[in-house]
């Protein structure tokens, strides 16, 4: 089993910035990639960043140019900085884990973006 714990979300106003941290633990091996999700009330989860073992990353169209996923501690620690924050970024932002062949979801941290 793996555990991931997300931390570092709150309330920022737009235009402000954000760093989300996921931190592995557990039975942690045959790192696969690392991935920021986010749900909107009333909307599907969508991905919005992955960082795969060999360091390729992606992002959703919406947050490319200003956000950016890096990992490290041996891939068990993944970061989501956030910058130029927009209310549409509002939503429960979920770590997700590949290890092996199986996903590992964290328990969610909400992103507030308000003034």
């Amino acid at each position: 089993q793996v555990q991931l714990v997300e931390s570092g979300g709150g309330l920022v106003q737009p235009g402000g910035s954000l760093r989300l941290s996921c931190a592995a633990s557990g039975s942690i091996f045959s790192f696969g990639a690392m991935a920021w999700y986010r749900q909107a009330p009333g909307k599907q989860r969508e991905l919005v960043a992955r960082i795969t073992s060999g360091g390729s990353t992606d992002y959703a169209d919406s947050v490319k140019g200003r956000f950016t996923i890096s990992s490290a501690n041996a891939q068990n620690t993944a970061y989501l900085q956030m910058n130029s924050l927009k209310p549409e970024d509002t939503a429960v932002y979920y770590c997700n884990g590949l290890y092996g062949v199986r996903n590992y979801w964290g328990q969610g941290t909400q992103v507030t973006v308000s003034s």
